[in-house]
């Protein structure tokens, strides 16, 4: 898929995202790039490049003090990752809606683990 189409699927799910949730990503640059460099592997604890769809880097709002504005935060979706385990153009729109939900829980403060309690409790 060509670069540009696939940052149009970053976007269109950016902008599909609640509207309460898109007022708090101000602070937060949302990047494309082909894959995780190896300080990022190495971050979350991963070895393989094909292993990381996406990856949030900052301070999740949970955790910031009043006293210093912050950096801004970053989320990076890798594209290669995810069309290499996404068989059909529909899957890698589904996965980048999936990863960037994801990403943008982390910023929210969402650990991994209550990320799969929650979607645990909407399958039951």
């Amino acid at each position: 898929m060509k670069r540009e189409d696939f940052e149009e699927l970053v976007a269109r799910a950016l902008d599909e995202l609640p509207q309460g949730f898109q007022e708090k990503l101000m602070n937060i640059a949302i990047m494309v790039e082909d894959w995780p460099s190896r300080d990022q592997l190495a971050s979350v604890g991963l070895r393989y490049r094909d292993e990381l769809l996406g990856l949030y880097e900052g301070i999740p709002l949970t955790k910031r003090g009043w006293h210093e504005p912050p950096l801004p935060d970053r989320i990076t979706i890798f594209q290669r990752p995810i069309e290499m385990t996404c068989p059909s153009e529909d899957e890698i729109v589904e996965a980048v809606q999936d990863v960037l939900r994801h990403e943008v829980a982390h910023h929210f403060g969402i650990s991994d683990e209550r990320l799969r309690e929650i979607e645990e409790e909407g399958m039951g």
